[in-house]
């Protein structure tokens, strides 16, 4: 039976364009099981486009065609679809607020889980292990970092990145409060930077897709960061209760600065530790 573009959330039939990227999100969903039915059309719309031009296709109905049959064009428009904007320490308010009100928390653990869900290449996971590190808790902790693209998972898995960029991260780290040489936690070589492997003895790197995938640990602490910005409002509340159904009773979620809870499904569920830097605890 053909799939009608009504069949697929978020997505209109106002023109041809709109029907085949209803349609080529259906058959990735079908096929490789990656749900961007709901994220926000606006951007995947410039980002199928940006593939399709890649791939010298003149057409979404192509560019369908070549996903469905070639792997390799999957993979690649995956790197497209994956938002990878990050940095070490990027908002360095949000973590010295870390330190300030979600650490002591912490401290009351004897053992406790962090998820970073979204980690993208792996910058703000280095980054947590670092800060918790310095707060004499990295060794009671466990990091779950999960991101829907293998390719950036390996990424993060190898820790190193761009030497170039280690300027912008150092003066992040010492506006986030950081308490040592930033230099004292990787090693340049050539042109990158390859982080001390202790950093992540106890970070496990895992795939999964926030649009699809359920629970699969209790947290004390769920960390994505700028990430559902660009989902669409139903999967933004689905996202929501994901979370809060991962976490331990009075857990801590923290999100982007342009992220909130307010007029979601979690709002009831949460109070504010942080409102400038959107942390939030679970209500008694």
């Amino acid at each position: 039976m053909a799939v009608g573009v009504d069949d697929t959330p978020g997505w209109r039939s106002d023109s041809l364009e709109d029907l085949e990227a209803g349609l080529l999100l259906e058959a990735i969903h079908r096929h490789y099981g990656f749900d961007f039915r709901q994220y926000s059309p606006a951007s995947l719309r410039r980002r199928l486009r940006k593939r399709m031009e890649d791939e010298g296709l003149g057409s979404l109905s192509l560019l369908q065609h070549e996903l469905l049959h070639e792997p390799a064009a999957m993979e690649r428009l995956l790197l497209d679809l994956s938002i990878n904007v990050t940095a070490m320490f990027r908002d360095p308010g949000f973590y010295a607020s870390f330190r300030e009100h979600v650490v002591p928390l912490l401290r009351t653990y004897p053992y406790f889980r962090v998820w970073h869900a979204g980690c993208s290449t792996g910058e703000e996971v280095y980054s947590m292990a670092i800060l918790l590190h310095e707060e004499g808790l990295l060794d009671r902790a466990r990091i779950y970092a999960t991101d829907m693209n293998e390719a950036v998972l390996d990424q993060a898995r190898a820790g190193i990145f761009p030497l170039d960029r280690m300027k912008d991260h150092t003066t992040n780290y010492v506006k986030a409060g950081g308490t040592a040489a930033f230099s004292d936690y990787y090693l340049a070589k050539y042109d990158g930077a390859l982080f001390h492997r202790w950093l992540i003895d106890n970070v496990v790197f895992a795939p999964h897709n926030l649009a699809s995938d359920g629970p699969f640990n209790e947290f004390h602490v769920v960390v994505c960061r700028n990430v559902m910005i660009y989902f669409d409002t139903p999967l933004q509340n689905r996202v929501h209760d994901l979370f809060r159904e991962s976490l331990v009773r009075r857990g801590v979620l923290a999100l982007g600065a342009k992220e909130s809870i307010r007029f979601t499904s979690a709002e009831e569920h949460f109070e504010e530790i942080d409102r400038q830097w959107k942390i939030y605890r679970g209500r008694a």
